[in-house]
């Protein structure tokens, strides 16, 4: 791992349709990111993120790559004053990581007897970017959570009760949003 990406290998007793599933589909994010990812994962397509009660859309927030099931990228994500104030982000961090140049993510998946192995790399920062070093906390804590939940069918328990509060509330947001939903059409990505 260079000073500029974020690289991390996992192993998940999973096949690569159902690691793809958990990566592309917003009910599962949910469960394990917290946050749903919203596209039709076509190369150019946008990703509208949401979490926390915010929705993130940005034109430059996109597909990059979408080889089902071997290899997905997009932009990360656009950091907004109304995510900013979810998290509870000082004014100062969402200064710096709003002037960072934008981000990307490739999840490549490879099947290796009963498991995937699952690489992610976080790439495309300036030296010393202060997301870089705040998504090197995170990928960890999600990656554990994807792969306890694609092996045991549960996630793993959180212990701050105002995450877990917050995990329910957008839970219920996400069910209240498929009940309104027509049937049988997909959510309208924005």
């Amino acid at each position: 791992m260079s000073s500029t990406e974020f690289v991390y290998t996992t192993y998940i007793r999973t096949t690569p349709p159902g690691l793809w599933q958990a990566l592309t589909d917003p009910a599962i994010t949910l469960r394990y990111w917290g946050a749903t990812l919203e596209s039709d994962w076509q190369v150019g397509s946008p990703v509208v993120w949401r979490q926390s009660g915010v929705t993130i859309a940005d034109p430059e927030q996109v597909v990059l790559a979408a080889d089902p099931p071997r290899r997905l990228a997009y932009t990360w994500h656009t950091f907004t004053p109304e995510l900013a104030a979810a998290f509870g982000f000082a004014d100062e961090f969402l200064a710096t990581v709003r002037a960072e140049r934008r981000s990307r993510v490739v999840f490549d998946l490879e099947p290796v007897g009963g498991t995937v192995r699952l690489t992610v790399v976080h790439t495309d920062f300036d030296p010393g970017s202060t997301v870089l070093e705040a998504i090197s906390g995170g990928w960890p804590a999600i990656l554990s959570n994807l792969k306890t939940l694609l092996e045991t069918g549960q996630t793993l328990p959180i212990e701050d009760q105002a995450a877990q509060d917050q995990l329910a509330q957008d839970r219920a947001t996400q069910e209240q949003t498929a009940q309104q939903q027509p049937a049988g059409e997909p959510p309208a990505a924005h």
